[in-house]
């Protein structure tokens, strides 16, 4: 079992930048694939990016070039980093984790998630 805390929202001007950490409670942090998806009101659940075991990254069209996923095994803790933000940006982003071997984009791959933080980008 594994819990999920995700922190780092807010509300940014377009352009500006946020750090979301996700961090994940037990010991076998680092057997674990991580995904960070988001959900704007009315919309599906989208898949942003996601980390494999061994740091290899995978990020959506949308994201690619301003987002940028890591982890830190030590701290038990994924991270996403996202400049030049736009407003089709603002979302609840959720972490994710899986125990799929290599990286997966898919909502239903995923085994774990977080509850969820507000990203809010005004224009």
């Amino acid at each position: 079992q594994v819990q999920l805390v995700e922190s780092g929202g807010g509300l940014v001007q377009a352009g500006g930048s946020l750090r979301l950490s996700c961090a994940a409670s037990g010991r076998t942090f680092s057997v674990y694939a991580m995904g960070w998806f988001r959900q704007a009101p009315g919309q599906e659940r989208e898949f942003v990016a996601a980390i494999s075991r061994n740091g290899g990254t995978f990020y959506a069209d949308s994201v690619k070039g301003r987002f940028t996923i890591s982890r830190d095994n030590a701290k038990n803790t994924v991270y996403l980093q996202m400049n030049s933000l736009k407003p089709e940006d603002t979302a609840v982003y959720y972490c994710a984790a899986t125990r799929a071997i290599v990286v997966v984009t898919t909502f239903s791959e995923y085994d774990y998630w977080g509850q969820g933080t507000q990203v809010t980008v005004s224009s």
